[in-house]
């Protein structure tokens, strides 16, 4: 990780606005026509066939809620024509942003090592519930909450760095989260599915984490237990895996929610042989005032397999920003 703590927020703010999204109303005739001749395969002790290696690094810069020049507009009611505009407006200013801090050179090696610097984008932002493309605002309660945590911190916030814990998990080799390991970055967008009679299994490349999915209906563990990716449960509606997780820990819960009251469903639908549609709807009515959904597409590549990540290994960056910080307590 010489070069990852760079890319965690420098290459990250240069190339993501972002990700992803769903399976719009706007795509919904093509997804409509091609599922009659689409049906999903079947697994030996017969689940839905979720199996394959999938990227989503054409997601990437996609904005997470509706921007602001294209207010009064719902999703569904963008045009091919005008995403694909967007699309190439986003893949100029990436290649712009880039050559202005060193000649398309991040600072992490030359543009075209990253995965998705020229992200084909299948949608024009994330938030599709609301349909306004926004997200709900906070609890009273919430921003009383908000307001009283530490700062959070990253590679580039610049300190005072007084010890790992002002990094970040994801500067510190822990982890993502969720849903932040189903979200593109710059590079290690691949992850595996994997599925036995009774479970699914998600392996990241990023960070190498797995998430376990049990299928059997038991009972979420006990309250008191937390876990930084929350503990999953799933079942099968049709063909389409339903997962909902909760029991996260404080320091993981997404976008600051109650890790007390913050529940996510996620939904796995295929669409194609080579396409399934991700949603996840965020309930925590302790953090906003309703719940909400986003989206994004998931692409089968099996070309792209899950490869060592070894982020502590290399993780030079963030002992090295401490022993700075250290010098400079002795000035």
């Amino acid at each position: 990780m010489t070069r990852r703590v760079v890319v965690t927020a420098a290459a990250i703010g240069l190339m993501t606005g972002v990700l992803a999204a769903q399976t719009s109303p706007r795509s919904t005739a093509a997804a409509t026509s091609h599922a009659q001749t689409f049906s999903v395969s079947r697994t030996p002790w017969g689940d839905p066939d979720l199996q394959g290696i999938y990227t989503n690094k054409d997601e990437s810069g996609i904005p997470f809620e509706r921007p602001v020049d294209l207010a009064g507009k719902r999703v569904e009611e963008v045009t091919d024509q005008e995403l694909a505009e967007l699309v190439k407006e986003r893949q100029q200013q990436t290649l712009s942003r880039a050559a202005g801090i060193g000649g398309a050179d991040t600072g992490a090696g030359p543009i075209h090592w990253y995965e998705n610097y020229d992200a084909k984008n299948s949608h024009a932002w994330l938030v599709v519930d609301p349909p306004d493309g926004r997200i709900p605002p906070l609890t009273p309660q919430a921003q009383a909450r908000i307001a009283a945590l530490p700062r959070a911190g990253s590679s580039f916030t610049g300190g005072p760095w007084n010890g790992p814990e002002d990094f970040s998990l994801y500067d510190r080799c822990i982890t993502r989260g969720l849903p932040g390991s189903m979200m593109p970055a710059i590079y290690g967008n691949s992850y595996q599915i994997v599925q036995g009679p009774g479970y699914v299994a998600i392996r990241y490349e990023m960070v190498h984490e797995t998430r376990v999915v049990p299928l059997d209906g038991r009972d979420h563990v006990r309250s008191a237990i937390g876990l930084d990716m929350g503990d999953p449960r799933g079942h099968f509606e049709g063909d389409t895996l339903v997962v909902e997780t909760t029991n996260f820990t404080q320091r993981s819960a997404y976008r600051n929610a109650s890790a007390s009251t913050y529940r996510l469903v996620e939904r796995f639908k295929p669409i194609g042989p080579h396409t399934i549609a991700w949603s996840v709807t965020v309930d925590d009515p302790a953090t906003w005032a309703r719940s909400w959904t986003f989206a994004m597409n998931l692409t089968k590549d099996d070309t792209q397999p899950p490869f060592e990540y070894a982020c502590h290994e290399g993780n030079y960056g963030m002992p090295n920003i401490l022993r700075g910080e250290r010098a400079k307590d002795v000035r």
